[in-house]
């Protein structure tokens, strides 16, 4: 355990100082923090949005402000404590007023969750949103399978190699039930998957 918390620590003082895309930039001048992830290190189930938001460049923490409670919500409903799992973002700074994340961007912070999976080893990366997901499906060899999340949502992809046998669902953000309550049912639906990995 020791020498997985000695990794994350290593990551997060790279993450710290780098200068590899211009967002680092927009934390300094906000005095903001960057949101490197938080849960058990040794989890089965990991969860990867896009970005952090304004509550979370401000505090550090993932999932902390609206889509965080959404987030939280979810999870108890299947019965899995927030501290059970893991959760991070591709990108670890906050782009300008929440736009999405650019493709530099994302090829400059993605070496970063890259690591943070190797380290972790979860059975289960969940992923949240459009941009998480193409992610890690191009990481893990499933590219010709990239859709909208709303065609493959709550779905089990399985990505297999010599080292690895990992199980991949794509899930709608939960940012989107903030703007459409109808969209928590379906999250709730989607998450149900999750009571088999708990």
């Amino acid at each position: 355990m020791e020498r997985i918390e000695e990794e994350l620590k290593k990551i997060k003082s790279e993450v710290l100082s780098c200068k590899k895309c211009s967002l680092y930039k927009e934390r300094f001048e906000n005095k903001f923090y960057p949101v490197i992830g938080e849960g058990d290190h040794r989890t089965e189930i990991m969860f990867v949005g896009e970005a952090p938001g304004l509550q979370e460049a401000k505090t550090g923490r993932p999932f902390c402000g609206a889509a965080g409670k959404i987030l939280d919500e979810l999870l108890e409903s299947v019965g899995i404590k927030r501290e059970n799992v893991y959760i991070t973002n591709i990108l670890k700074d906050r782009p300008p007023k929440n736009r999405d994340p650019k493709p530099e961007e994302i090829k400059a912070c993605t070496p970063y969750l890259e690591r943070q999976i190797k380290i972790i080893k979860p059975a289960v990366i969940c992923t949240l949103g459009n941009f998480s997901t193409a992610c890690i499906f191009e990481k893990y060899g499933l590219k010709d399978q990239i859709q909208g999340i709303s065609k493959i949502h709550g779905e089990i992809f399985e990505a297999k190699n010599l080292f690895t046998n990992i199980k991949i669902i794509p899930l709608y953000h939960p940012a989107v039930a903030i703007y459409n309550i109808n969209m928590k049912e379906i999250l709730k639906k989607d998450f149900k998957i999750l009571e088999r990995f708990k």
